[in-house]
């Protein structure tokens, strides 16, 4: 059977497990006879090679043509089934039986491996439509390599002022505002606001609350009265956001009595992007290979699933961190290992990702397990682990980074402050069990970790690469491991689930998590359809 098209090709060539240079594949789709091509190619790689090149496909072309290498066919035994996914919606599942039996242990067994290449030549034959000249791809605010922090006491100062410089500018506009020092100035009675970074809160004898912020030239003290209808606000505010308050200075002008308080937020009101096509993005985090409970036999029905008809419109996969398990993240880590050793795990990474059809757009952005500084921002892997993990020419960016698919904006973010906003607000307004909500408090804070010292280690830069500055569409985090999606002000929050079954340490710690899911967005409507997997 012949292989025309590039994604078959890919599809071949990872059966047999090697990926390939684009160049190189695109060359063996328009080869007289690309099956003879490709066994010519394969036998002339070396033992250790895992990467065709151009060079080697050239060299083949122009010599003799070597035997035809036949494909054969075998029949799809899986069906999907509805089942109830988490928070009650209804989710596609795929890869059960009809008895809802799921598929046996040894996923690489040579016949199931040859039954799915086959049923995947023959779905990959929907691709051929995949026009890649048509894709739009982007990252912006991807900071890898371009780190200026040396951890010093003035690096610190920098962040934190340009984080109120480009914060404050979003409030400006809706207070009189007026800095600390002039507000001291000025006579009691007076009607003032202030737009600071919140050194301190904490509530009074009395059962109001007083709130310290902070700007460039001091900090003034702003009293919220517990009849002023504010409670439900004060219960949000979190140390070293930035906010604004407007209210009347107290007779001797030393308080500021708080009548409103704002945060920079998103607008209510705003046209997003979309693409002028119907072309579809799957949004997926924590895959954490190399663990004990990593999902084997869900990320193969999905990867098989990206190869049939249906998942045609899936030409992007943005990955939100977490893509292996790492090595002494947590107590006791090393129980939980099937693979010890962290390269290893990012070279079984490398062949899972192998399994994804060929011509899909990938972008990675790494999480508190990879291998990386754990202080945000996260710079993309150092090259070393990107050699490893070359595989269709993923782009690996950094944590957090804003990447635009075909005009719909993505701002991804791994998510480690997320367990901070949730161990910090009551839990009508963020918990495990709902995180996107936990995300809604992020965008009204245009900061995707605003609370220093705390579980979320921060890194000292020239700019606070955590600043929300332009409104996303699509806000993706992953790190707490439950699904949950809905929308804030018309942004379309997303906590994409794992792909890792419960560990001993999460059950210590009562994590139930929401494994084998992957949500499926619509660049051109922005509606979305989670499948289950597991």
């Amino acid at each position: 059977m012949p292989l025309e098209s590039n994604t078959r090709v890919v599809s071949e060539l990872a059966s047999r497990g090697y990926n390939a240079e684009r160049e190189a594949v695109t060359l063996l789709a328009g080869a007289d006879d690309p099956a003879s091509a490709i066994e010519g190619v394969v036998e002339r790689a070396a033992d250790d090679a895992l990467r065709i090149t151009t060079e080697d496909v050239r060299a083949v072309l122009t010599a003799e043509p070597v035997r035809d290498a036949g494909v054969e066919t075998g029949e799809r035994t899986e069906s999907p089934l509805e089942t109830e996914g988490s928070g009650g919606a209804s989710v596609p599942a795929i890869g059960r039986d009809a008895s809802g039996a799921t598929g046996g242990d040894d996923r690489r067994g040579r016949d199931d491996q040859r039954e799915r290449d086959d049923q995947r030549e023959r779905d990959d034959v929907a691709h051929r439509d995949r026009d890649p000249s048509r894709r739009e791809l982007s990252v912006g605010n991807d900071m890898t390599g371009q780190s200026t922090g040396t951890g010093e006491y003035a690096d610190f100062v920098r962040t934190f002022r340009d984080r109120y410089e480009r914060l404050s500018t979003m409030l400006r506009g809706r207070v009189n505002h007026r800095p600390a020092e002039a507000i001291a100035s000025m006579a009691g009675g007076s009607d003032a606001a202030m737009i600071g970074l919140v050194n301190d809160v904490r509530s009074t004898r009395s059962g109001h609350w007083l709130v310290e912020l902070e700007d460039s030239t001091g900090t003034f003290p702003a009293l919220v009265m517990k009849d002023k209808g504010l409670a439900d606000v004060v219960d949000e505010i979190l140390l070293d956001e930035c906010l604004a308050v407007q209210g009347t200075l107290a007779d001797d002008a030393g308080i500021l009595f708080a009548d409103a308080i704002h945060f920079p937020d998103v607008p209510r009101t705003r046209t997003g992007g979309r693409a002028d096509r119907h072309v579809q993005a799957a949004l997926i985090s924590d895959v954490h290979v190399g663990s004990q409970e990593f999902m084997a036999d869900a990320w193969s029905r999905f990867t098989d699933w990206l190869h049939t008809p249906e998942a045609a419109p899936v030409e992007y996969l943005l990955v939100a961190g977490d893509m292996v398990e790492g090595v002494g993240v947590y107590p006791n880590q090393d129980e939980e290992l099937d693979v010890v050793d962290i390269y290893e795990q990012y070279e079984l990474f490398a062949e899972y990702l192998k399994e994804v059809p060929g011509d899909t757009e990938i972008v990675m952005i790494p999480g508190n397990h990879d291998a990386v500084r754990l202080a945000e921002p996260q710079p993309g892997f150092d090259e070393e682990i990107r050699s490893i993990m070359d595989v269709h020419d993923a782009q690996i960016v950094s944590n957090p980074a804003t990447v635009t698919v075909e005009g719909v904006e993505v701002l991804m973010y791994h998510g480690v402050s997320l367990d901070e906003v949730i161990a910090e607000l009551p839990e009508q307004k963020a918990s495990y069990d709902e995180p996107h909500r936990a995300m809604y408090q992020l965008l009204k804070k245009r900061h995707v970790a605003p609370q220093f010292g705390g579980h979320t280690r921060v890194a000292p830069e020239s700019r606070d690469y955590l600043v929300i500055d332009s409104v996303p569409d699509v806000f993706h985090t992953g790190h707490v491991h439950k699904l949950g999606w809905g929308k804030y002000h018309g942004v379309l929050a997303v906590n994409s689930g794992c792909w890792q079954a419960q560990t001993d340490f999460q059950r210590s710690v009562n994590i139930s998590p929401d494994a084998g899911y992957a949500p499926i967005l619509d660049l051109d409507t922005l509606e979305m359809t989670v499948r289950k997997f597991s």
